[in-house]
């Protein structure tokens, strides 16, 4: 189970690589913009979201192989993809027409701070469920 393990990390690694092009874009050559484009904002999202996966990928395969998930394990999963979709919803709610700076003929989307605190809240919830993950396995069996 090593392999799925390293595989893990390989699939994190790459998140932080895309996350790090979607917050940086002038890495890339791209000329950055004034502001943050949505597709700037996905790109750092799916960062994340690999990000996380991985992580989730390593604890299982590395801590907890060939045991079933408790409870708490599962509340951790389902915290992190809570945490990824409303990550998802702050970051793009004035794309999506919820948001309070949506386009008008004058003026242009924006990501705003309003934005910026919940996507930053939504991936803390995202990382605790890793953390609820890693740590609610319990004790290792003996063999």
């Amino acid at each position: 189970m090593i392999g799925i393990a390293q595989f893990g990390i390989a699939i994190a690694a790459l998140g932080i690589v895309v996350t790090l092009m979607g917050l940086f874009p002038g890495v890339t050559g791209i000329q950055p913009a004034v502001g943050v484009g949505v597709i700037q904002f996905v790109l750092i999202l799916v960062g994340f979201m690999l990000l996380d996966f991985g992580a989730l990928i390593y604890v299982k395969f590395t801590f907890y192989v060939g045991r079933a998930a408790n409870l708490a394990q599962q509340i951790g999963v389902r915290l992190t993809l809570t945490g990824l979709v409303l990550a998802g919803l702050a970051g793009l709610a004035d794309f999506l027409g919820f948001g309070s700076h949506g386009r008008t003929s004058t003026s242009d989307v924006y990501f705003g701070q309003l934005q910026a605190l919940g996507l930053l809240g939504s991936l803390l919830i995202s990382a605790l469920g890793v953390m609820i993950y890693a740590i609610s396995g319990g004790a290792p069996e003996e063999s």
